[in-house]
Order: structure tokens, then sequence, then C-alpha cells
């Protein structure tokens, strides 16, 4: 009895904090197993679930089935702490039904409810789930949180996909067509709501950030976005007047129950400038989510930290004694415990903000369009951040770094004009330790990848610049989806896509990433069917990678990156 009712605590405390599992901070929401069934190319019906960082070593999953004609079981099949299981005796044109039980043995009444997934076998394999939605448009961005509760992800996306850049020149900013919409559905695709964000957000990432994630620590997550007031746009389009807010939307309903000010357009050169904004989760005391804002990218830069309730935790500019901060944001905003002290720090680009909003380092560089913070260099302690500058550089254009320091562990030394895009950092290469890290030219035909400690893999004459990683397959390496395949780094196609790749996260079964696309009318979540021996817990417990795919709903996309413990190559 003592045992089971210390076991029930131990639930309890790790539902709603943090847990340490091997070093490494670990974001506990309450998620149910996630389980999936999928009918493979061979008939085959490939089941996957999750394993989360508080099961106990010895936990055994059971997997059993029943027949929805006959109704009859298939028996259980005992599979240890294995997170995916294809069942090949299955019949074209029957239904099936699955239910997965936990069990640990060395805890007495530990046995989980049972989770259940359900599949009709069409002989037409779709390695995705479909979430329709409610009309003939596609989408920008996708958040994924828990809207109700249930343990279950909901799928939130920003519409149509259109998009205008601050910057006053031919090509770059286009009047809005219409208003943002941000919209709710559940995973079976029922549509929750609608919230329009409207004339005084014009449509492009930058004026239009947002955030969900359980700030409030309610069990139910809730949606943080930029407001405004009626429209007030000039006869051109622009935005330039008019008071500006971040608006909380429940989550359930839409709708708007608090708010507070933006920051201020102050200061800032021009409409270029203070029109690049910023929203962001980050645990700056270790324990408790808090609200980033952040203005300024270019020049000056204006960020804010807010607690749960709207109260301002610190403000911070790039100015007087931070004045060397200034132009130094990147086009994402990266909270990582860079110094290793359980508390967050804001990743801005070259520049680092500490968790008390006092800046801890600069490298007075300029903009960098590729920032990636990461366990890089299995050699060296603690994190590192990898760089690719947009800004022209004679030497260090491509440069690792020391995250907590900005000591450059070693750089490319020959001068950069432009690079661009979103680059790559990944561990996909056997034979090289750590992850590998790749960023090319904007307008040369000049591409580079190296390994974690600086040496100089392939130089390639051309070549995608934005690569997008994903754990794919049966191996710890990543894979990468080129164009509309999924495929090692100079493989055969393992999956064919259709659609816009919008986001890679681990949302639904083990702890491989699934590819979320846009179609016209249609959200889908592609998922491995590949059967592997690994398993580890699910991503998203992995404080720096769920707050990493809470960012993805503004700036430009850098793919989530795990934290120290959990990043695959020590």
């Amino acid at each position: 009895m003592r045992r089971n009712i210390l076991y029930l605590l131990f639930l309890v405390i790790v539902m709603f904090n943090f847990i340490v599992m091997d070093g490494a901070t670990v974001v506990v929401e309450k998620l149910e197993r996630g389980l999936i069934a999928l009918e493979r190319e061979d008939g085959a019906v490939f089941l996957s679930w999750r394993l989360f960082a508080e099961d106990p070593e010895d936990l055994v999953f059971q997997l059993a089935r029943v027949d929805g004609s006959t109704n009859s079981p298939f028996g259980q099949v005992e599979l240890g702490r294995k997170t995916c299981h294809v069942d090949r005796s299955v019949k074209k044109g029957e239904k099936y039904t699955y239910s997965l039980s936990a069990v640990s043995k060395s805890i007495p009444g530990n046995s989980e409810p049972m989770a259940t997934v359900a599949i009709t076998i069409t002989g037409t394999p779709r390695p995705y789930i479909a979430i329709p939605l409610q009309g003939d448009y596609d989408f920008q961005k996708v958040g994924i949180a828990d809207l109700d509760g249930d343990g279950e992800y909901e799928y939130l996306i920003k519409q149509p996909d259109f998009n205008t850049d601050p910057y006053q020149q031919p090509g770059y900013w286009k009047k809005s067509p219409t208003t943002y919409k941000i919209e709710a559905y559940k995973q079976d695709g029922t549509f929750l709501w609608r919230h329009d964000m409207g004339w005084s957000i014009e449509a492009g990432i930058w004026y239009s950030p947002w955030v969900v994630y359980d700030v409030d620590q309610d069990g139910k997550a809730e949606v943080y976005c930029k407001a405004g007031e009626g429209d007030p746009r000039d006869e051109k389009g622009l935005v330039q007047t008019g008071p500006e807010y971040l608006v909380k939307l429940d989550g359930a309903t839409g709708k708007v129950v608090a708010q507070t000010d933006w920051l201020t357009r102050d200061g800032f050169e021009d409409y270029n400038y203070y029109c690049r904004n910023f929203l962001a989760v980050a645990y700056l005391d270790g324990k408790t989510p808090s609200l980033i804002m952040q203005r300024g990218t270019y020049r000056l830069i204006k960020t804010r930290a807010l607690d749960k309730d709207f109260k301002i935790l610190w403000d911070w500019q790039a100015e007087g004694e931070y004045k060397d901060y200034r132009g130094q944001g990147s086009h994402g905003l990266i909270s990582a415990d860079v110094d290793r002290d359980g508390r967050d720090e804001l990743v801005l680009g070259a520049a680092v903000l500490d968790d008390d909003g006092q800046g801890l380092w600069t490298l007075k560089m300029g903009h960098p369009d590729i920032c990636y913070v990461a366990d890089i260099h299995p050699g060296h302690p603690g994190l590192e951040i990898f760089y690719g500058f947009e800004s022209r550089q004679e030497t260090d254009g491509i440069c690792v770094v020391d995250a907590q320091s900005g000591k450059k562990l070693w750089a490319h030394k020959k001068p950069t004009r432009h690079l661009h895009g979103q680059g790559l950092c990944a561990d996909f290469l056997t034979e090289y330790p750590g992850m590998e890290v790749f960023c090319g030219e904007r307008d040369l035909e000049e591409r580079w990848l190296y390994s974690a400690d600086g040496q100089l893999i392939q130089f390639m004459e051309k070549g995608n610049l934005n690569p997008r990683p994903v754990w794919w397959d049966a191996d710890p390496q990543k894979e990468f989806v080129f164009g509309r395949d999924v495929r090692d780094w100079e493989g055969d196609p393992m999956q064919t896509l259709e659609g816009k790749v919008i986001l890679i996260a681990d949302c639904l079964g083990d702890h491989r990433e699934e590819i979320i696309t846009s179609l016209e009318g249609e959200l889908r979540i592609y998922s491995t069917t590949i059967p592997t021996d690994e398993f580890r817990p699910c991503l998203m417990q992995d404080r720096q990678y769920r707050l990493g795919i809470a960012a993805q709903t503004m700036g430009y996309y850098y793919p989530a990156q795990l934290g120290l413990a959990e990043g695959g190559n020590k």
C-alpha cells in the first residue's frame, strides 16, 4: 500500500512540474500515449506510441487486437520497452481495433488505462492523418498544444499562406490581400474556433507573432498573439499608427481573455525596423514558463519578459551599456539553458541575454540568417551555437561558438558575402562524431558542409539551402526532406510527401518525428511506418525541443534542437 501511495504522489508531481532524468530537464505535459495505426505499402499495419521520461525501467508494453468482423481477440503481444510494432496478419477490407497497456511489474497496481486505435485495411496505404480545413485555403504556420487537457494535441494554423516583408524595396513588401486567421482543430478533424487577427496586423510573419503554450499551467494551453484595433492602414496599406497589444486567447473558445501593451515603436529609425516582432516562451526561473516579447532585428532590439498574468519581469534594450547588441538579431528567438544553471537564456541571434534580462555576451558581427543552439560538438562541454551570417564578413562568417561565453571553437576562414536560408545542424553522418553543419551563399554557387569540430567534409557548387532534417528511419541519425521526398543525405527516397512542409515535430507515436504539410483545404500529419528497435522518450518532453516547437509559429522555420542529455552524440 505504501509503495502504491508513493507512486501516485510521484505521478502527481511529474504531471505538473519538471523532472530531471539523466541530467536533462524535462517538460512533463499530461500526454496520452499517442497510439497510431497506419497501413503500409505491403498491406501490414504499423503501430507506434510514446515512451515517457518518467516511465519505470521495467515498464512493459502490451498490445492486443480485436477483429471487427468476428469480434475475436488476436491475443496479446508483450513488447518490452519497444514503441512500435508491425502486424502482418491482417486482411484487406477488415477492421481491427488495437489496445495498448503499459505495466510496471516492480510497482504493484501500476497499469495504465488502455489506449485504443482502430483501422480498416483499404489496400490503399495512407501513411498520414488528414485534418480537413474549413475551406479551400492553405496555411503558413502551425502550432501544437493540448487545448482541452485530454492528453491529445490539438493543431492550430495561421492562414492563408501569404507573406509580406517590411523591407521597402520592390519584391519585398506587398499590400495584404486579406487578414490572417488563427484556427484550432482536434486531431479527429473537429473544428474548434477561429480568431481573425484583423487589419491592424499585416499579413507577414514579422507582423504576426503568436504562440500556443500552457503558460498559466492549468493543464490547458492558451494562445498568445499580437493584436491592434480597427483598420489603421494608410493609403498605401502600411500600418504605422494605432495601439498595439499582446492578447491571450482562451484555448477552448478562442476568445480574448486578457490584454497588455506590446513593445512600443519608439526609438526605431523607420517602419522596416519596428515591424519585426517575435514571441516565445522560456523558463527563466527553471520552473515556470514566461512569455518573451521582442521587437527589432537589424538595429535597435527591445525585449520584455512577462509572467502568466502579464506582469513585467524585466525590460531590456540594445542601447547604452548594451549598444554592441544592436543589430545582432536573427530571424527567430531561441530559449535554451546555455550556462547550465537550470534556467533558460534567450539567444537573440549573435547575442545572448541571461535569464535575469542582463546581457550575457555579443559577437558584434551583425545579423545571422542561420542560428542553431544544440549539443553540436561531443568533445566540448555544454551547448554550442552554429552561425551563418547574412552580413558580409572577411572571416568567420560560418562558425561554431561556446553557447555560454560566445568563444569561437572554430570558424570558416574565407570571406563570405551573404549566407542565406535555414542552413542545417543535425547528426546524419555516422563517420563523423557529433552534428554536421551546413550553409551556403545566397547568390553564389558555394555550399559548405562541416563536421562538429570544423573539418570541411564537402564543398558543393549547388544544393538546397534549406534541407529539413527529420528522424524517420530505424537508425539514430537523421534523414532529410528534399523537395517532396524523405531520404538520407545522398540516399534513395523513403517516403513521398504531398503539400508544402510546414513543421517537423514529434507529435504522435514513437520518438521519431512527424512531418506536417499544408494542402489546399487540408492539414496532413505524415508519420514513419518503418519499424525500429531504437526507443527513447517522447522528444516533446525535452524542454529545449518543446520550446523550439512552440517558437515555430513565429519567425523563420528553424528545426527544434534537443537539450544536452538527449543530444544523441554523447
